[in-house]
């Protein structure tokens, strides 16, 4: 049977965007998503708009209303986020069987990794938007937990046939006891779950015009606010406690930072491997993911997860960063 995506035609995409009353000047670009299919899409006489077409069947309405109400609650406390357009107060949209918001076009360069001004910039945005973040819980969007982000990743991997029957007992040892380790993070941990981006990246906190904006919530859960920290950092562990310091000294001008969740960092990052291997398991029907992905599914894919996991292992016995 055809992937859903398979009747996403460009013809399609134009009359999607042009239902809505705009029109096309028939250029339609596809930009490079695989969670859902986003275009950018010509308009006569005016800017290109962003056309984001839902993968079906993964998150409800509700659920994509809510992803849409944060990025209005974002902008309306002047929090930069590129959030969907409006028509006749409505912004999520139904056409030839597919779920479709449109987007203005923000372009923008990726911060440095390491630059720690770009860093102290940094919190101060997620700061602004953790604040709003923090004012209500999400109700139709899940939570980053060990169970979905961890065990129910493991067990599609497993049940998926994917991992070569020659690794299956490696892997399936070391990812065991590595959510056994990151059970253990979780139950002496405290800390306060609020509404994240979830996915927050560098590639996700764009600088156009020398300010940093936010853009594609589709992940956006609740969670421990340092998950949309971590990422921000790299290099070795002097190098990260620079940073770290950096991040959190911008993001406590607007929002307060439980320096508590910082021993989660590594725990997350744990998740974080886990999880993005089953998305690819679960994505394997949609043609795309083999054809960008061939790698999957190889001796050599697996090998290196088995390592990269056994040094996840090493790092949750290491000393957590702290703040000075």
């Amino acid at each position: 049977m055809p992937h859903p995506f398979a009747a996403l035609t460009p013809d399609l995409v134009l009359d999607a965007v042009e239902s809505l009353g705009f029109v096309s000047d028939a250029r339609v670009l596809a930009l490079n998503s695989y969670e859902n299919r986003v275009y950018q899409v010509g308009i006569d006489e005016s800017q290109p708009l962003i056309a984001k077409f839902y993968r079906p069947q993964r998150w409800s309405d509700a659920a994509i209303r809510e992803e849409h109400q944060f990025s209005f609650e974002l902008a309306e406390c002047d929090v930069p986020v590129v959030a969907p357009l409006l028509r006749d107060g409505e912004s999520l949209f139904e056409h030839a069987g597919f779920r479709f918001a449109l987007f203005p076009r923000r372009g923008g360069r990726a911060p440095e990794p390491g630059n720690l001004d770009q860093l102290y910039r940094l919190g101060q945005l997620l700061g602004r938007a953790h604040a709003v973040g923090a004012s209500r819980p999400f109700q139709h969007r899940e939570a980053l937990a060990v169970q979905n982000f961890g065990h129910d990743s493991l067990a599609t991997l497993l049940d998926g046939g994917f991992i070569p029957r020659s690794l299956l007992p490696a892997y399936e040892s070391v990812a065991r006891d590595l959510l056994g380790k990151v059970e253990a993070l979780y139950a002496r941990s405290t800390f306060t779950s609020i509404r994240l981006h979830g996915d927050c990246h560098p590639g996700n906190l764009l600088c156009r015009d020398d300010t940093f904006h936010i853009v594609d919530l589709d992940d956006c859960r609740m969670g421990p606010a340092v998950q949309d920290l971590w990422m921000m950092l790299a290099g070795d562990r002097h190098e990260r406690l620079s940073q770290v310091a950096e991040l959190i000294d911008g993001y406590q001008e607007f929002h307060d930072f439980e320096s508590r969740q910082l021993p989660l960092i590594e725990g997350l990052r744990a998740l974080r491997l886990m999880h993005y291997s089953a998305w690819l398991a679960r994505r394997w029907d949609d043609p795309a993911f083999p054809m960008s992905f061939p790698w999957f599914g190889s001796e050599r894919y697996w090998g290196e997860q088995i390592l990269v996991l056994r040094e996840q292992m090493a790092a949750l016995d290491e000393e957590p960063l702290r703040l000075f």
